[in-house]
C-alpha cells in the first residue's frame, strides 16, 4: 500500500476538549496537504472546517454524543441535524453503551435510528461501540444492531476511554457485518505498521490524530 492509498482511508481527527480554532485549521491544512479522506472535528467547528475544505475533495465529519454516548436519542438527533446543516457529510455517534451492555436491543436501535433519521443518507453514519468496555458477545450484538438500524459503519472506539482499536476487535466486527457495513478502526493508531494491521484485519477506514506521523513511517 502506498502513502496516497493509505491517506485515502484516514479520517484525520482533532477531538480533544482542548481543540479550538487553531487546531481545526491545522488538521484541515494537513488533510489538504496529505490527501486524507476526511477530517473529524468537534460539532462547533464543522462550519469552519467546511469553509476551509470547500472544493478540496476532503470531506467533513464530526462526532455525536461524544465521548460517552450518555445523551437521550432526541438530543443526539438534534446534534446530528445541526451538524449536517453546518456542512458535515459524515457523523460518528457514540452508542448508548449502558443499554447495549444491558442487552436492551430496542433502546439501542432507537438510539441509532434517531440519528439516522436526523442525518439521512447520503450522510455517512458511523456508530462507535467503545469495544474496550464490551464483551465479545456485546460487540457482536452492537454491530448487528447497527446494521438493523441503518448505520453505514461500525467503529471500534472513541479514543477517550480505557482502550483503543485492536486487530482482534476489527476482525470480529468485520466477521459480524461482512461486507454490508464499513468498519472503522480508531483509538491509539499512531504508526504505519499498526494502521496496516487494522486494514489487513478488515478495517475500511482509520481514525487517527497522528495521521501525519503514520504516513511519515511508511517504508521506503
Amino acid at each position: 500500500m502506498t502513502k496516497a492509498e493509505l491517506a485515502k482511508l484516514i479520517d484525520h481527527t482533532a477531538l480533544g476538549p482542548e481543540t479550538g480554532r487553531a487546531a481545526v485549521e491545522k488538521v484541515c491544512a494537513e488533510a489538504i496537504e496529505h490527501g486524507f479522506y476526511a477530517v473529524c472535528v468537534p460539532p462547533p467547528y464543522v462550519a469552519l472546517a467546511k469553509s476551509i475544505l470547500r472544493d478540496t475533495g476532503v470531506l467533513v465529519g464530526t462526532t455525536i454524543g461524544f465521548p460517552h454516548g450518555q445523551h437521550k436519542p432526541e438530543v443526539k438527533a438534534f446534534e446530528a441535524a445541526r451538524a449536517v446543516a453546518d456542512g458535515a457529510v459524515e457523523v460518528d455517534m457514540v452508542v448508548d453503551v449502558a443499554s447495549l451492555k444491558e442487552g436492551d436491543r430496542a433502546r439501542v436501535r432507537a438510539d441509532i435510528r434517531a440519528v439516522r433519521e436526523a442525518a439521512p443518507k447520503p450522510v455517512v453514519l458511523k456508530v462507535i461501540l467503545e469495544c474496550c468496555l464490551l464483551s465479545d458477545a456485546e460487540k457482536v450484538l452492537g454491530a448487528k444492531l447497527c446494521q438493523e438500524a441503518g448505520a453505514d459503519f461500525v467503529k471500534t472506539s472513541t479514543g477517550f476511554s480505557t482502550g483503543g482499536a485492536t486487530v482482534e476487535d476489527v476482525a470480529l466486527l468485520r466477521r459480524t457485518v461482512g461486507q454490508a457495513l464499513g468498519v472503522k478502526a480508531s483509538g491509539g493508531i499512531r504508526d504505519w505498521a499498526t494502521a496496516l494491521s487494522m486494514i489487513e484485519a478488515g478495517a475500511s477506514r482509520i481514525g487517527a490524530s497522528k495521521s501525519v506521523q503514520i504516513l511519515a513511517g511508511a517504508p521506503d
